[in-house]
């Protein structure tokens, strides 16, 4: 689902449930999704950086948020938990940085034990909200990592 899909201040518990299309597909809000269990999602993360390195995502659900700073990052990490990827927590945002914790990260506790950072798509969405915060590019480095033994998953964007 689509930050975008939700609308001004929409909540996932404000939509109809969870459904069949009866195509074979599933439905929630209208919008069809693909379940996936973060064993297979970190699966596919560990070839593709294999392949590639690792980044990814976020550029079309954060170019629709619509609000002031304040409120498109925190419906972002509001939307974030309602979805499954873990629990979201703003812990600081000024003009030029933008720092989240995640606990309970459904990649790291997928992952298992990692000798560097495996929250690569969370990384990729952070990155374009950041991007879409600031009005221009920027980086985020994951600085803890609940796969390597912090308490919880630490972005930094800058």
């Amino acid at each position: 689902m689509g930050v975008a899909d939700l609308g001004e201040g929409g909540s996932l518990s404000s939509l109809p449930a969870l459904g069949a299309d009866g195509r074979g597909g599933l439905t929630l809000g209208g919008a069809r999704y693909l379940l996936i269990r973060p064993e297979t999602l970190v699966g596919l993360q560990k070839a593709v950086e294999g392949a590639l390195g690792g980044r990814a995502g976020g550029a079309r659900a954060t170019a629709s948020l619509a609000g002031t700073a304040e409120e498109r990052v925190a419906r972002l990490l509001r939307i974030g938990g309602e979805i499954g990827w873990g629990e979201f927590a703003l812990e600081r945002l000024t003009a030029a940085e933008l720092m989240v914790s995640v606990r309970h990260s459904a990649v790291a506790e997928s992952c298992g034990p990692a000798s560097a950072p495996v929250c690569h798509l969370i990384r990729g969405v952070l990155e374009s909200l950041a991007a879409a915060t600031f009005g221009r590019p920027s980086t985020v480095v994951e600085t803890a990592c609940v796969a390597m033994g912090a308490p919880a998953c630490r972005f930094v964007a800058s």
